[in-house]
């Protein structure tokens, strides 16, 4: 175990340089979406252990593969990093960086298990002089009143005194090819003046956009957690508008369209808001919110919209259906897109998912699409085999996640796998298709 900063306390916490100098290694725990682009990124310039409790994700590393699907295996070239899932080899870092989901439970409450466990192995390998920085989403206040007692138990060291804690919260957009890593500016906090420093240094080394360097741990929580509610909230407003201009048959993507000529109008569209930041975020700070006593109304509001926005979709189609005389338990949905987002593998928290439980409740009989999903996480997760091609002829085709592979998809393919009188529902209203029966949906 690497304790020699306990006989050199001139430079107990002089983390820098150690780094850099590769006296000690840095550790990312946690190689999803966000920690292995960051182990990664510092493997270019540190000596890197890259963590991750899942042996075969491991071994797929190890042969420059990513799990997620996010990068390719070009970015695993010229790195220093060792990948392993064996606690013992987390003894040679000095700088922790914990970066593993934070969910909610089936109650849409905060699920702080896979953070707490992750605090617990670094506590187990902790030396004095050392460094833990959480990149993981929380609410205000987590870092210091859940994981940073939970290492001093485990580790036996005082915090300050014996080792450094920090926050720096983790803003990798999935399939986003433009704001990358390097190209994002990066919040960082630490628990005192030396350590807010040091930790802002180290990220400066892969971080071309530079350095946001906050007051406190709070205050970088903080600035994640509204990050990703503010989008909730707009989009959120967003369908509830695409819900009464529904009612009053108004199409809401020229409503947008016309809006968005004034200058200062923020461009958000309505749409189906799942996956694991967006989707689940703002639970976290109506939770910590309640535990000082104010009920977070617009915030609870927004998630409720959101929430049901797949149901809602869906009954508006089945009320189509209904119009057109067609019977229900003898129609045929076609569903492109079963991801929570477009251009990615993820299928986590998915509200497509609602729409076509929906379908099934009345008996219809939906096929789903997606180059980008895996069939067998598909099949695992919500219990559907993924179709690898068209089974025509459909009533219904939705386009419910504007991946780019359907992105050139026009009005003479979906006539070729429809039944001639075949509704298309464009969720994103990406395709431009203009006899889209759901105005909720463009």
């Amino acid at each position: 175990m690497s304790r020699y900063l306990t006989t050199r306390n001139s430079k107990l916490f002089n983390m820098y340089e150690d780094l850099i100098n590769k006296r000690t290694k840095l550790a990312v725990l946690g190689l999803g979406y966000v920690g292995l682009p960051i182990a990664l990124a510092f493997a270019k310039k540190l000596s890197v252990v890259g963590f991750d409790i899942r042996e075969d994700r491991i071994q797929m590393m190890k042969n420059g593969v990513d799990p997620s699907n996010e990068l390719p295996a070009g970015a695993f070239e010229g790195c220093d990093i060792h990948f392993s899932s064996q606690l013992t080899d987390l003894e040679d870092a000095g700088f922790y960086i914990v970066a593993v989901p934070t969910p909610i439970d089936d109650h849409k409450l905060p699920d702080l298990n896979p953070l707490l466990s992750a605090t617990e192995l670094v506590g187990q390998v902790l030396s004095e002089g050392n460094y833990v920085v959480f990149e993981s989403t929380v609410y205000p206040g987590c870092t210091e009143e859940d994981c940073i007692p939970l290492l001093e138990k485990v580790s036996g060291l005082k915090y300050i005194r014996q080792f450094k804690v920090g926050f720096s919260p983790e803003r990798i957009n999935p399939g986003d090819k433009k704001h990358t890593l390097s190209k994002i500016i990066k919040v960082t906090s630490g628990c005192d003046e030396s350590s807010a420093e040091e930790i802002a240094k180290t990220y400066e080394l892969i971080v071309e956009a530079g350095v946001h360097r906050t007051s406190s741990i709070k205050v970088a929580e903080a600035a994640k957690i509204i990050e990703n509610t503010q989008r909730d909230i707009n989009i959120a407003f967003m369908n509830e508008l695409s819900m009464i201009f529904n009612c009053m048959d108004i199409n809401t993507s020229e409503v947008i369209e016309a809006a968005s000529t004034k200058w200062n109008f923020l461009n958000f569209y309505p749409g189906l808001v799942g996956g694991h930041c967006i989707g689940v975020d703002p639970y976290y700070l109506s939770y910590k919110a309640k535990q000082y006593g104010h009920h977070a109304q617009i915030i609870n509001a927004g998630r409720a919209i959101n929430d049901n926005m797949g149901s809602y979709v869906a009954e508006q189609i089945v009320k189509k259906i209904s119009s057109l005389d067609k019977e229900l338990n003898h129609s045929r949905i076609l569903v492109l897109g079963i991801t929570f987002k477009e251009n990615v593998s993820d299928i986590r928290n998915s509200k497509v998912i609602d729409m076509i439980r929906e379908f099934q409740s009345f008996r219809i009989r939906v096929d789903v699409m997606d180059p980008r999903a895996s069939s067998n996480e598909v099949k695992s997760e919500y219990g559907i085999a993924l179709h690898q091609k068209p089974e025509p002829p459909y009533d219904v085709i939705i386009v419910a996640v504007n991946h780019d592979e359907f992105l050139n998809l026009n009005e003479d393919y979906f006539k070729s796998i429809g039944n001639g009188n075949t509704l298309i529902v464009d969720i994103k209203g990406v395709l431009k298709i203009n006899n889209s029966p759901i105005g909720a949906c463009k």
